[in-house]
């Protein structure tokens, strides 16, 4: 009869709209070639543009370091970065997931350059066998007094500490292994004036740290994330940094969180830095 035919042809149109609205989001540990290592990030490539509070939400919801959100425009893609709490300028390791979705899911040819448009620029991927190398802005440090609220709250001297002008603390203490023992008081460090602080030392001579030129950690309580496992965006200032000092132009950074990741940088001076990494997908699912 056609009532019943009418009411079936109504329910599917309605559950493949459904279906067409739902956006797909991928959850990929970047910075590391296996899973449960690195630092997580969700990945969603959007359909169609999605209002900035509803991409808040999403982020709150995933509640990673970042989550990241790319529409396909003309020349390539526009990319934002969300932590739970807030937008943010840059982030390395959702980039790098970013460019590791679009390739993996078919988004773009894997000989393709990945190129994005964000509130940093223009940054672009590429691939390098089975890493990927991200073309970031370099950082560059000014000298400051270490603010009180960071001493007090890491429980250390720093040997020094930089500003890197786009709101990231650099200090520098004598040993890896005061910055793998690092517990600091989040909130007491939430009172510096930073959006992150960056610690940092050279490698241990340890068998453990020989593959390493430096170690580092990176805190952010005042952007809703108390440690970053592996923090892309601070390698933009560690890698010019290092590099007058190793006096190396390549180096591997290692950041010693609990989850722990690989940074490549190359760094030959100018305005840019490049940063290589491994990506894994551990899971894909579908926001309603």
């Amino acid at each position: 009869p056609a009532p019943p035919l009418t009411f079936h042809l109504g329910l599917l149109c309605h559950l493949y709209s459904t279906i067409t609205v739902n956006q797909r989001i991928s959850q990929v540990d970047a910075f590391t070639d296996r899973p449960f290592s690195g630092n997580p990030a969700a990945v969603c490539v959007l359909s169609e543009p999605q209002p900035d509070d509803w991409m808040q939400q999403v982020a709150q919801e995933m509640n990673l370091s970042e989550t990241a959100f790319l529409l396909r425009q003309e020349d390539g893609f526009n990319l934002r970065w969300f932590t739970p709490t807030t937008e943010v300028d840059l982030c390395g390791h959702a980039t790098l997931a970013s460019a590791h979705v679009l390739w993996s899911e078919g988004h773009l040819s894997p000989d393709h350059t990945a190129v994005f448009s964000t509130r940093s620029g223009i940054l672009s991927a590429q691939k390098s066998g089975d890493w990927i190398e991200l073309d970031f802005p370099a950082a560059h440090l000014k000298s400051i007094p270490c603010p009180e609220a960071v001493v007090s709250s890491l429980q250390l001297s720093p040997v020094a500490a930089y500003d890197n002008q786009v709101g990231y603390l650099l200090v520098e203490v004598e040993t890896a292994a005061q910055v793998r023992q690092l517990s600091p008081d989040f909130r007491v460090l939430a009172q510096a004036p930073f959006k992150g602080v960056i610690v940092t030392s050279r490698a241990d001579n340890k068998a453990d740290e020989k593959a390493y030129d430096f170690v580092s950690r990176f805190f952010g309580p005042n952007c809703g994330i108390d440690e970053d496992p592996v923090t892309g965006s601070a390698h933009c200032a560690l890698a010019p940094f290092w590099r007058d000092r190793l006096h190396k132009n390549e180096m591997i950074g290692y950041q010693a969180s609990a989850r722990g990741g690989v940074v490549k940088v190359r760094y030959d001076g100018g305005d840019r830095v490049f940063l290589r990494g491994q990506a894994v997908t551990v899971m894909i699912g579908e926001l309603q």
